[in-house]
């Protein structure tokens, strides 16, 4: 059940990063440490609300270029996934702000979501795994060797197109950072359950209501300490609230080449997961597979990775590789629908999401057809296509 390093955890394989040479670091990809946002004795900060349409207006996406971001070309998973194409639809242009929740290593600034992301909960109950000089509190912030994760997850969700650093699938997007891993990369299930709750606006014993419920939660990461022979019966139950509360769950497959089934929330129902394929439509090695599958998204390879901004990162851009960088994809691209449709549920979503993906090249990721990859690979055309060619979720 042990893992050799929690990047396995979160949906990173240990392959595929910068090279430690380039970071001043062993081989043991042991990255730069990001402080955490604020006063070391992290008072209880005021929460802020992220901003509604009718305040700050979002600047909307040129249909008539691509965006001038300076990482732009070498994002190959945008075209492979037809995100270029998708923007330019003319009824995205008219898209509202849709919050999304992530829960990960908890948050950092990033100039690339200025303004539209907000430090949310510390749900990291553990003390000596806190890394912080306490259990949970209100300062999510990132701590730790490796809080680029939940960084490089929410920039390809909702990165700006500002001419700067990279582009992100919804501009628009709002973030929710939720900090549910500790610096070990270790998530307890309590932890995580809570976490879940809160991101969607559910009561949590102990912690503030959350001022911006999320429909969409994105988690890069499977649960530890249980198990992996199935979902765990606390994080179903979780998933069950959440839903009924009309947010889904877009998770990462995990990376140990296994059956996704037997991890929480990978394996868990009505969980979209998401395992990895490379730009050729091929399962990666390390890419977990099987019927939880319902989708698969580019999360790189080793050798070619997916180009991030991260403040951290040397040159600030970093090209990891790993179903955390699937799951965001359909994050963002499921963003952009319930902007266009904003009724949408889980379900609906899921539907559309699906049902629209591209085939994987000869019918299989994998020459072994138990080793499947769900549906096909993410197409943001066809999704938001479908999506604003009927009046489902308006």
């Amino acid at each position: 059940m042990r893992r050799a390093h929690f990047l396995s955890r979160l949906g990173l394989t240990l392959l595929g990063s910068l090279p430690a040479s380039a970071l001043n670091v062993p081989a043991l990809p042991a990255l730069p440490e990001i402080a955490p946002v604020g006063a070391p004795a992290r008072p209880t900060p005021a929460r802020p609300v992220l901003p509604q349409p009718a305040t700050q207006p979002a600047q909307p996406v040129r249909a008539a270029s691509a965006p001038s971001d300076p990482l732009f070309a070498q994002q190959w998973t945008l075209p492979v996934i037809r995100a270029p194409q998708a923007w330019a639809l003319s009824g995205v242009q008219a898209a509202k702000p849709v919050t999304v929740a992530v829960l990960d290593t908890g948050f950092v600034n990033s100039p690339e979501l200025a303004g539209r992301a907000v430090n949310g909960h510390d749900f990291v109950s553990d003390p000596a795994r806190a890394g912080d000089g306490g259990g949970r509190d209100a300062d999510a912030s990132g701590v730790g060797p490796y809080a680029f994760h939940g960084e490089v997850v929410a920039n390809i969700i909702a990165a700006a197109h500002d001419g700067r650093g990279m582009a992100g699938l919804n501009p628009r997007a709002r973030v929710v950072h939720v900090r549910v891993a500790g610096t070990d990369g270790q998530i307890d299930v309590p932890d995580l359950v809570d976490g879940l709750k809160w991101a969607a606006g559910l009561p949590v014993p102990g912690a503030p209501s959350n001022p911006n419920p999320a429909r969409l939660l994105n988690l890069s990461l499977f649960a530890d300490f249980i198990p992996l022979t199935r979902c765990d019966p606390r994080v179903q139950a979780a998933v069950d609230a959440v839903t009924a509360r009309g947010a889904l769950v877009i998770a990462g497959a995990a990376n140990d080449g296994a059956d996704a089934g037997g991890y929480s929330p990978a394996g868990c129902r009505s969980v979209l997961t998401v395992t990895s394929v490379t730009a050729q439509g091929a399962r990666p090695a390390y890419a977990n597979w099987g019927r939880s599958v319902a989708l698969a998204a580019p999360g790189g390879e080793v050798g070619h990775g997916v180009t991030v901004s991260s403040v951290s990162g040397a040159g600030g851009v970093r090209d990891p590789n790993g179903t955390s960088l699937a799951a965001p994809h359909v994050t963002g691209v499921a963003s952009l629908l319930l902007g266009v449709r904003p009724n949408l549920t889980p379900a609906s979503l899921r539907r559309i999401l699906t049902s629209t993906a591209a085939p994987f090249p000869g019918g299989n990721c994998d020459p072994q057809p138990a080793r499947s990859c769900g549906a096909g690979t993410l197409n943001a055309e066809a999704a938001l296509n479908s999506a604003l060619s009927s009046s489902l979720g308006k």
